[in-house]
């Protein structure tokens, strides 16, 4: 059970990880709207455009990390065989 759970929690900060950097990799707060600036084509002004996309940000790589440590600590807690 020991075994398990250590490579639960590895497989726990691995996805987490992989996800946050191929999600964007954004070093703030973790986003669900993006400003974009678009142009007008006729008259030339710029205009802010809410998009919906989710940016994982530091928040998210460390709740995966407090959960993959969690499950660490829970593996101390079932003795050897």
């Amino acid at each position: 059970m020991r075994l398990v759970l250590r490579l639960a929690a590895l497989g726990i900060i691995g996805i987490t990880v992989v996800l946050w950097f191929f999600g964007g990799m954004n070093r703030g707060w973790t986003q669900t709207s993006v400003k974009q600036m678009q142009k007008d084509p006729v008259t030339d002004i710029e205009y802010p455009v809410f998009e919906q996309r989710f940016l994982p940000g530091i928040d998210f790589l460390g709740g995966g990390g407090v959960l993959g440590l969690l499950t660490i600590g829970a593996s101390f807690l079932f003795p050897k065989k």
